[in-house]
Order: C-alpha cells, then sequence, then structure tokens
C-alpha cells in the first residue's frame, strides 16, 4: 500500500452552503470532484495528520463509495484513526453525538439532508467541528478558497475495507473503527427522557406511527420505539433506508409526508404521528386530526421540557432562527429565560449551546434540538414530544389548545417556489431591498407597515457579524414577512416566504392557518412582485 499524490486543479462551483457542498450525484461522482473537496477540508483545517475523526451518512445512493474514497484520503492524509457508522452510515445528529462522546477532532458527513437522493439526484459532504457542530462560515470559507487554488489531492491505493462489520481494523496504517450505528446515541436517549413512563405509556394502548422515509432514521426509531419503549411491532414505517429512499422525497412535511398526514387526520388515526428525514435531524409532529408546526413546536417544548429529566433543571435559554415564528419568544419571556434570534443555519445555534446561554434551538424548516448535540434531531423532538404525552396524559390537540390559550398563537406559514432562474429570484431580492427604507409607514391589505430590514446578527459570543440575511417587513400588528433565498438546494433557487399573524386570543384562536393569514399572503406577493419577476402566482410547497 502506499500513498498516491494525485494532481488536479480547482473545479469551479465548490462552495458549501450553510450545510457543506451539495452537488447532484453525477457531479460528486466526476473526476477528482469529491477527492478535491475532502483535500480541501483537510487542508482547510489544518491537515490531517495526527487527528481522529468520525465518518458516517444518510445512506444515500454513493454513499459507499465515497465512504471508501474518504477513508483512503484521510490515511494518506496521516489521520491516527477514523470512526465509521456501520456500512458509512450515522444519523447526524449521531455523528455529531460519537464526535462529542469520544472527543475527535471533528467529522465528515455525507448527506443532502431533505433532498431525494439516488444516481441522478442529490449528494451532500459536510465537516462537524469537533464540538459536532457544523464548521463555521470562516472555516466553509477557508475550504471554498482551497478549492480555488488546489493542485494535488493525496489518497491511498489500499483496498475497499468491509464497513459491514464491527470492530477494529486499518488502512493504510490508520485505524478504522467500525461501530453500531444505532447504539451510543440510543444511550444517549435514554439518559434524557423518561422511557419508564413513555413504555407504561405505549402499554396502556397508546398508539404512534413514526415514518421513517425511507431513510437513515429507520433503524434508529425502531430500536428506540418498538424495542426498547415497546411500541406495537410495525410503528415504525418505510424503516428500511434505501439509497434513493424508495422514490420518496425524505422531507418530512405536509406535502412530502403525505401518507402520514392522510392517516393522522383519518377516522382511526393513532394518538401521536411522526416523520425524519434523509439524514434524521429534522422533525414532522403530528396528532390525531392536528398538525403542529415546528414553530409552534419548539415553543410547547421550550414549556414543558422541565418534565423530561434530562431539562428538570429548566432552560438556559431558547434560541430561534429569525424566519421561526416568535411563539418560543413568548414562552421564553414567560419563562424569564434568555430569547435568541438567529440567522437561517443550525451553526448559528453553536456558539449559544456551548457558551451555556440556550439548551433548546429551533429552525421553521422542521428542525429542533437542544445542547446534547451540536446538529437539530429528529428523533430527540419525538421522544421529547412523547415523555410530554407520557407525563400530562393528554391528547395533542389538548397541549395544543392550553398552550394557544395560555401565549396566544402565531399563525404561521411557509410558501417555498422551487427552481426560479437564479438571476430572477436575485434581480427580485435586489428590488425588494431597494425598496425597504421606504416602506415604513405605508398600508398594505389593510395593515400598516412598522418597519422593514434586511436582517444582521451579531454573535453575542464571538461578536461575529452575519449580513444579509433575509428581508424582513413588519407590521404594527405583530404581522411579519420574511423573504430569503434558501441555500439547500442543488438547482436554481428558492424563495422561501415566511408568513406570520399573531392572534392574542381569547377568540379566534382555531383558525385555518391559511385563511388566518390570507391578508399576510396578499401583501407579500404585492411588496416583492414575485408574479412579475418569476411568473409564479402559487408556491410548489406548502407548510
Amino acid at each position: 500500500m502506499t500513498v498516491l499524490t494525485i494532481a488536479t486543479q480547482p473545479i469551479a462551483g465548490q462552495k458549501p452552503g450553510t450545510s457543506g457542498l451539495r452537488k447532484k450525484t453525477p457531479v460528486f461522482m466526476g473526476a477528482h470532484y469529491l477527492e478535491n473537496f475532502v483535500q480541501s477540508i483537510f487542508d482547510a483545517i489544518g491537515g490531517a495528520a495526527g487527528k481522529t475523526f468520525v465518518l458516517g451518512g444518510d445512506g444515500r445512493y454513493f454513499n459507499d463509495r465515497a465512504a471508501q474514497t474518504i477513508l483512503k484520503m484521510a490515511a494518506a492524509n496521516g489521520a491516527a484513526k477514523v470512526i465509521v457508522g456501520q456500512n458509512a452510515v450515522l444519523s447526524t445528529p449521531a455523528a455529531s453525538h460519537l464526535i462529542r462522546l469520544n472527543k475527535t477532532d471533528g467529522g465528515i458527513i455525507m448527506s443532502a439532508s431533505h433532498n431525494p437522493g439516488g444516481p441522478e439526484e442529490d449528494f451532500g459532504v459536510k465537516f462537524n467541528m469537533a464540538n459536532g457542530g457544523p464548521a463555521p462560515e470562516a472555516v466553509t470559507e477557508a475550504m471554498f478558497r482551497r478549492t480555488t487554488e488546489i493542485t494535488e489531492y493525496r489518497i491511498s491505493d489500499a483496498a475497499d475495507i468491509d464497513l459491514g462489520r464491527i470492530g477494529a481494523t486499518t488502512v493504510d496504517g490508520m485505524a478504522v473503527e467500525v461501530v453500531d450505528s444505532v447504539t451510543d446515541y440510543a444511550a444517549l436517549m435514554e439518559t434524557l427522557f423518561d422511557f419508564p413512563a413513555i413504555r407504561a405509556m405505549f402499554a396502556g394502548g397508546f398508539r404512534m406511527r413514526f415514518d421513517a422515509m425511507c431513510a437513515v432514521t429507520g433503524p434508529y426509531a425502531t430500536e428506540i420505539l418498538e424495542n426498547r419503549l415497546g411500541a406495537a411491532k410495525g410503528t415504525v414505517t418505510h424503516g428500511t433506508p434505501l439509497p434513493d429512499f424508495g422514490g420518496m422525497h425524505p422531507d418530512p412535511n405536509p406535502t412530502w409526508a403525505h401518507e402520514l398526514m392522510a392517516e393522522m387526520m383519518g377516522a382511526d388515526a393513532p394518538d401521536f404521528g411522526a416523520a425524519s428525514d434523509g439524514d434524521g435531524d429534522r422533525n414532522m409532529v403530528v396528532g390525531r386530526g392536528v398538525y403542529v408546526s415546528p414553530s409552534d413546536s419548539l415553543a410547547v417544548l421550550a414549556a414543558n421540557a422541565h418534565l423530561a429529566p434530562g431539562y428538570a433543571r429548566g432552560l438556559a435559554g431558547v434560541a430561534r432562527s429569525m424566519p421561526t415564528s416568535a411563539a418560543a419568544d413568548l414562552v421564553a419571556d414567560a419563562l424569564g429565560i434568555g430569547k435568541y434570534e438567529t440567522p437561517t443555519g443550525w451553526k448559528f445555534f453553536g456558539n449559544l449551546l456551548d457558551a451555556g446561554r440556550a439548551t433548546l434551538c429551533g429552525e421553521e424548516s422542521f428542525g429542533t434540538g437542544s445542547d446534547h448535540v451540536r446538529e437539530k434531531d429528529g428523533l430527540w423532538a419525538v421522544l421529547l414530544w412523547l415523555n410530554i404525552l407520557a407525563v400530562r396524559q393528554q391528547s395533542v390537540a389538548t397541549i395544543m389548545a392550553e398552550h394557544f390559550a395560555r401565549f396566544g398563537r402565531n399563525y404561521y406559514s411557509r410558501h417555498d417556489f422551487e427552481a426560479i432562474a437564479t438571476d430572477k429570484a436575485d434581480a427580485m431580492m435586489a428590488e425588494l431591498r431597494a425598496s425597504l427604507a421606504g416602506l415604513k409607514g405605508q398600508s398594505v391589505e389593510g395593515m400598516e407597515i412598522a418597519g422593514a430590514d434586511d436582517f444582521a446578527y451579531t454573535d453575542p459570543v464571538d461578536g461575529s457579524v452575519s449580513q444579509k440575511q433575509g428581508v424582513r417587513i413588519l407590521f404594527t400588528d405583530g404581522s411579519r414577512i420574511v423573504m430569503r433565498l434558501s441555500g439547500t438546494g442543488t438547482e436554481g433557487a428558492t424563495l422561501r416566504v415566511y408568513l406570520e399573524r399573531y392572534t392574542p386570543g381569547p377568540e379566534g384562536l382555531d383558525r385555518d392557518p391559511q385563511e388566518a393569514l390570507a391578508p399576510v399572503i396578499r401583501a407579500a406577493h404585492a411588496l416583492a412582485k414575485i408574479a412579475a419577476h418569476t411568473g409564479r402566482t402559487e408556491p410548489d410547497v406548502v407548510t
């Protein structure tokens, strides 16, 4: 076995987004593409020599072959050890936990999260730091700069190793430890939640459905829900991870998890329903006949987290991404704890979690988590909900109604306009930004604009500043419109329009969200001139 030094040259477009580098799978499979990016990761973090890393992915197409390449490159770059999930599979939160548990120097996660998988679909690679969280902007910028100047990469010519066999082996002198993907994560969950109480709830006839969407969470959910907590066999559906996610779009929202939604809104619905995404870091929660928006879920979890053993001491604070509704802020104010509004991207929560300022974090894009790892965690959120249900012994609908009665309701929805030509999307946002200064005091759809800006964030821990994080239009009645272009897709641009309207109650707390938001929706279309710029009048996805 020898180390090969392969001559290469920069490949355009290897700029990581909020969650690493995502492209179509054939792009990643192209000559030198994966290798250039992986070498740039190692170079940007000061080299791999003597370091230990975690490696795993969501099992999508090309995951297995990419893992072998990354292992051989780690060995050639002098890494001491790589801890790999069995068959190179790890959920993103499980990978974050392994990084922290083993005090490694970071980890490489192969995933395009909730994006479809397959030979013609999406693939992704991201680096997580020693704290278990996604690389911050300074590091991803260093990676990108390196991709623009790279001239060679190093790789071992060692044979592939059997990643299906748990245990220790080596690649060209580098230690490789293949570990069970589920065991350590499940053990962590047992320290946080009252498993006996949840087990008793299931034994008493409580029924749930968990849709793993043919993605990575299937084995985790089956082991924890069915084997350890006693949920009925078959509670987990689509539980076998498949390279193409069974042709499904593994994004847990009402549009793509329509099978779960139909069951939960049906005549013989279970008590509780949930779904997770491609790499296991997102969640959707549904009660019998009631959908819980991610923004509301974060607020309810914050208000009730003390019911779980891992959070019995109370919360240090709650953080949310700027587009997420202000429902969690109302809870934080009532609890007298810190509240934080950050740009979109889980990496922005990392400093708050590490500094002990926040305990729970959430994003409207179906991501919720806590300080147990440094990623959002879909199954963790489901287990916290189950713990709350077991202690309160109420239905999801009752818990939601009591929450709204206490705090008021932030009616909320996100409208996604996908695969817009990038130049048209950029032109629309440029014109909208240019109009912001003159919007204050204007009336739209009977609502007066209190102010408008382009959100900028100054990190309270390290003082770093992030500009142009999304346009905000605020109304005097507490309504809000946020617009931003997403960086998680692989084609064109996705315009995300976030719509919020606060109702203090006691009247008007049980309206249909789209009906309640109708004037805010019309105002958003008018102010941004969406149809004129994009030709679109209806969103592709409504959540």
